[in-house]
């Protein structure tokens, strides 16, 4: 009975071992994907970031109008140089449209992404999303109050630098 008993304690003892290296091995490919991960999650962002560079309008010399763009990349001009929404793409409009529905609570990513006929599933779109909402925050046309948030500036600030602080 006890020669039994040994050779059931020394099957276990392998098993265990097998299972340690087994798990050494998993908690390895584990670090490797998520380094893999963190490499493509900020190859992302600086694609993101290009892209919002590449739609920022040139300081051009000489009091020289820009010229519109050509083809589908779309220009979002600063608030203050606007005279109103329509000169935004109707995309754009239809995110301000629903960041005013939002109020307070503010328009997130996601919901953005679904504004703008996208899957929100995806995460490149819910990024591409992000991307536009803080490309209207830099221009003054919405504001980021708490992280991921996005709200319509207040009336004041919406006039401010204007006389009288009008429309």
């Amino acid at each position: 009975m006890r020669a039994v008993l040994e050779a059931r304690q020394k099957a276990a003892v392998v098993q265990v071992e097998e299972l340690a290296a087994e798990l050494e091995r998993v908690r390895a490919a584990l670090a490797e994907a998520e380094e893999l991960l963190r490499r493509r999650v900020i190859g992302l962002e600086q694609y993101l970031e290009a892209l919002a560079e590449a739609d920022a309008p040139a300081d051009v010399a000489g009091g020289v109008p820009p010229r519109k763009p050509v083809g589908p990349r779309r220009a979002v001009p600063h608030r203050q140089d606007a005279p109103g929404v329509e000169v935004l793409s109707v995309d754009y409009q239809a995110v301000l449209a629903a960041a005013a529905e939002a109020g307070a609570d503010g328009l997130g990513a996601r919901r953005a992404a679904v504004v703008l006929g996208w899957d929100s599933a995806s995460a490149s779109r819910v990024e591409g999303a992000r991307a536009r909402l803080k490309r209207l925050v830099e221009r003054g046309w919405l504001v980021e109050a708490k992280p991921g948030r996005f709200t319509l500036p207040a009336p004041e600030q919406a006039g401010a630098g204007r006389p009288g602080g009008g429309s």
